[in-house]
């Protein structure tokens, strides 16, 4: 199990964070509100492909093998990041804002290929808060990808139960992608 988790922390590293200390005077900014959306900028190697291959057991070729993607798989431009390892992506955006968030649901629609190596921008958007003692946050989730984060990726929405509405960062920050 240790193996697991060491791995798979090496396919799917943390959103980066400027981490800012948040208490219950944090200013409203700060404080998590229907329509916040939360991004991260990524681009997935062939070593995290690779990686997540082998902690998966998901061994298509289409991920693995460029000229099986192209004539097999009919992906012009070669190997596929998995689906789920892009997806992967939400859930580790909201935990980086609210660490100790539980994620609860999760739908999908896959609507085009991530391709290894492109540039992707992930993104949380708040749609329906029930405040408690525990937060329930409905999020909607998108990945676009191209140089231009146009093309639509993949869609869906996700619940997540929070411990507390404070963002530990700035809404709205896209880091770079650092290669």
């Amino acid at each position: 199990m240790r193996a697991f988790a060491r791995n798979l922390a090496a396919i799917i590293p943390l959103a980066r964070c400027n981490a800012t200390a948040t208490t219950a005077a944090a200013p409203s900014s700060l404080v998590l509100k229907v329509g916040d959306t939360l991004r991260e900028r990524r681009r997935f190697t062939d070593g995290e492909v690779e990686a997540y291959a082998a902690v998966s057991g998901d061994r298509n070729p289409v991920h693995l093998d460029d000229a099986f993607a192209r004539q097999v798989g009919g992906f012009g431009r070669g190997r596929v990041v998995h689906g789920m390892l892009v997806a992967s992506l939400f859930p580790a955006l909201i935990a980086a804002h609210f660490p100790g968030a539980v994620y609860a649901r999760q739908s999908l629609k896959f609507a085009a290929p991530v391709y290894v190596g492109d540039k992707v921008l992930v993104q949380v958007q708040a749609l329906h808060i029930r405040a408690s003692t525990k937060h329930i946050v409905k999020f909607g989730t998108k990945c676009f990808t191209s140089d231009s984060d146009d093309l639509l990726a993949v869609d869906g929405e996700a619940m997540a139960v929070l411990p507390s509405l404070y963002l530990r960062q700035q809404l709205n920050q896209v880091p770079p992608i650092v290669d």
